[in-house]
């Protein structure tokens, strides 16, 4: 259903507006007949915080204080797309391969943008992929590590000895399949190898 602002509306978009939302101008400018002044107005007002040229969030009030629109909100308005896969080296540290450190940026794969951007207070990794799942899995942060291994501060060839050890505890079929769509060529090298060892020690 088309949603028409009435007359107010038009005039003054806040009432429009959603807390804990993203919005990019194109948005607010179909509830506003003077989109430029508005913004300004809610921003020097506290209602919208900018986040970077053309995007803005609307924090959500809470008895901690204001709080910043949901990452998948933010990212959904940049991109003006809702496919994408947010991620972050930070869940490699749940596969138990032995790495530890943190990381202040969220890496989106997606099919549109492609670049480093600080939005607000946040850093996005934006990285075009063909295909990425719907939901960060165990087989996908596996391969995401060996993709990404060499921009990791952790000894490398002490993770991928932990990877091998994981991926022979793995469940084979759907590590395979993984592989196949998610692996860049140096991945898929890797993970034939660890997996035909690991049939051969079985054996």
């Amino acid at each position: 259903m088309t949603y028409t602002p009435d007359h107010d509306e038009a005039r003054y978009p806040q009432k429009a507006l959603k807390p804990g939302q993203a919005y990019r101008r194109a948005d607010l400018a179909r509830w506003s007949t003077s989109v430029d002044r508005h913004l300004k107005q809610l921003v020097e007002s506290g209602t919208l915080k900018k986040l970077s040229g053309g995007l803005y969030a609307y924090p959500k009030e809470t008895v901690f204080g204001p709080a910043p629109a949901a990452d998948k909100e933010v990212v959904s308005a940049f991109l003006k797309d809702d496919t994408f896969l947010l991620a972050s080296p930070n869940a490699y540290n749940s596969l138990g391969v032995g790495t530890t450190q943190l990381y202040d940026k969220t890496v989106v794969y997606n099919h549109k943008r492609h670049g480093d951007f600080q939005l607000g207070s946040r850093k996005f990794a934006f990285r075009v992929k063909p295909r990425f799942p719907k939901s960060l899995t165990k087989e996908f942060l596996l391969i995401d590590l060996v993709n990404n291994v060499d921009q990791l501060a952790e000894a490398k060839d002490e993770v991928l000895k932990r990877v091998v050890q994981r991926a022979a505890s793995s469940d084979r079929r759907r590590l395979r399949r993984a592989v196949r769509e998610y692996g860049n060529e140096r991945t898929k090298k890797f993970f034939e190898r660890a997996l035909r060892a690991s049939e051969l020690h079985a054996a």
